[in-house]
């Protein structure tokens, strides 16, 4: 056989794949690629801002690239590489399974969300891109010249990857587990992705029924959200955020669980009040997830007693993330633990999310968010809630996994310096920010002539983003150095006792000879070393 055809054949493999390593592969390559422009976007977005007046592009490009880096970084990135990689490439691997349970289902999936991909990139290239943010609110989404559709379109391609992967890993949890393999011997990283799934499912319809009826109304003549015709603009807003701040759960339950395991591993300690934090932190979530929606339309018309009876619901939810959180602070006590740069990310991400939750308090009370709405302090807090800390656990996942997926390992050096610039990055960053938020700078703003005094912090906004970029660009250097010449690796190279160490790294089809036997198995069994 011919070099060519060799190629040919391996290249027909991956895209005909069914196997769950190759496809949580595929997720990765697509999720990074959504990454990479949408960063490169918030680059330009930040170099915009660094000065009063016009600096690199016009207001309706400046539009677009607030809409695309917004959809691509939560719809293209995060939930992909989450529900898509982390679950796909990891559980099946920790409950003993060769695969998942509709492998056909689960490559449909996958080519789902790279037409989502497709379609986004297609932004740049059609001659009326959308430019209504990620949230397509109305009225201007319809009688905005821009390409509604394609925004919908985009949306329901991603929605309906994710409905046919949520279907695909709840079935392959209940139903595929190794003998042996009971509830409570589950992964955290597995009881957390099945939470997000189940969210996924419940509120997935929610937003795609929503953006139909936007495309209806603008290119069909309907009038859901026409006020002069019976219709009404808030409805819109209720139906995005009921799906879309669920979706903040979908992104958060898998980020802690994959730094749980992180955190278990590295501090060789058991998971402190495991079943607490499954029953009260996952089952928590997953219960209040959508009952807090209406925080983010607090300064929208509506009767106090809403507002009141949504700013309790709001607080309410942090009693299971604080169960989840301390739990993970528990875990931590009297561990053996070992920073490798997996580990960094771990604690990057407890100090990046304490900050994004605590000042996500203020927004939650309906008095101050009042005050608060719609600047750049909502900006900052939802990055480091989210964007920032979601992120530090997508990278110590990547880098957790990295030994397992390529049989490699990374470069242990570049990873650790690349941990410190892009931490110092992000905090100077998004703590500026709050202070130009503080300072009244509304979001989403292309120039800010009328308060030219909030120009020297968005300067160092705007350094901070750089240095945070550098250290995403050694990042992915030391997984490339990796990639190309790291030395091999072993099966377990970070003395694991999860299951998904104990096969060969990579692991080949079917992952084990024999499915194991998971009687004695325990997944945190590390007090015993010490």
């Amino acid at each position: 056989m011919s070099t060519k055809t060799g190629k040919g054949k391996v290249i027909a493999e991956w895209i005909f794949t069914t196997d769950h390593k190759r496809v949580g592969i595929l997720y990765l390559i697509g999720s990074l690629a959504a990454f990479l422009v949408a960063g490169l976007l918030a680059m330009v977005i930040r170099m915009e801002l660094s000065e009063v007046g016009p600096q690199v592009t016009d207001p309706n490009t400046y539009n677009v690239m607030l809409y695309f880096h917004g959809a691509a970084m939560i719809l293209g990135f995060q939930i992909p590489a989450l529900t898509g990689f982390l679950a796909n490439y990891l559980i099946p691997l920790q409950i003993g399974a060769k695969d998942v349970a509709f492998p056909r289902l689960n490559a449909l999936s996958l080519w789902l969300f790279w037409m989502g991909i497709i379609l986004a990139l297609l932004t740049f290239v059609v001659p009326d891109p959308p430019d209504i943010m990620w949230t397509g609110y109305p009225p201007y989404s319809i009688i905005s010249p821009g390409n509604t559709a394609l925004y919908a379109s985009t949306v329901l391609f991603m929605g309906f990857a994710s409905i046919a992967g949520g279907v695909n890993l709840i079935t392959t949890i209940i139903y595929m587990r190794a003998p042996g393999m009971t509830w409570g011997k589950l992964n955290m990283f597995v009881w957390t992705t099945l939470g997000a799934f189940i969210i996924q499912l419940v509120f997935v319809p929610v937003l795609g029924s929503a953006v139909i009826m936007l495309t209806m109304d603008k290119y069909l003549g309907t009038h859901f959200f026409n006020p002069a015709s019976g219709g009404d603009v808030l409805l819109y807003q209720n139906l995005f955020w009921f799906y879309s701040h669920p979706a903040v759960y979908v992104i958060l339950l898998p980020v802690l669980g994959i730094i749980f395991d992180i955190t278990a591993t590295f501090a060789r300690n058991r998971i402190f009040n495991y079943w607490a934090c499954v029953v009260g932190g996952v089952g928590g979530i997953v219960l209040i997830s959508g009952e807090v929606w209406v925080h983010h339309l607090f300064t929208s018309g509506m009767p106090n007693w809403i507002r009141v009876g949504m700013m309790v619901s709001t607080l309410l939810i942090s009693v299971p993330v604080g169960i989840m959180v301390l739990s993970l602070i528990g875990t931590l006590y009297r561990g053996a633990i070992e920073f490798k740069t997996p580990m960094l990310y771990a604690a990057g991400f407890i100090f990046l999310f304490l900050i994004g939750g605590l000042t996500g308090i203020p927004h939650a009370i309906a008095s101050l968010d009042l005050a608060l709405s719609d600047t750049h302090f909502v900006v900052a807090h939802f990055h480091y809630v989210m964007a920032v800390s979601g992120t530090f656990a997508i990278v110590g996942g990547v880098y957790y996994l990295f030994p397992k997926f390529t049989g490699k390992m990374y470069h242990e050096g570049l990873g650790k310096i690349g941990f410190v610039v892009t931490f110092i990055g992000a905090n100077i960053t998004f703590f500026f920010m709050f202070l130009v938020g503080l300072g009244g700078m509304p979001r989403r703003y292309f120039d800010y002539s009328h308060m030219p005094e909030l120009q020297d912090l968005q300067q160092i906004v705007t350094y901070g983003a750089f240095i945070l970029a550098a250290g995403l660009f050694i990042t992915l250097a030391s997984w490339l150095v990796g990639l190309f010449k790291g030395k091999k690796a072993e099966d377990n190279p970070w003395g694991s006792r999860s299951l998904e160490w104990t096969t060969k790294s990579p692991p080949g089809p079917g992952n084990w000879a024999e499915v194991p036997d998971c009687t004695d198995y325990d997944p945190y069994g590390y007090g015993e070393d010490r």
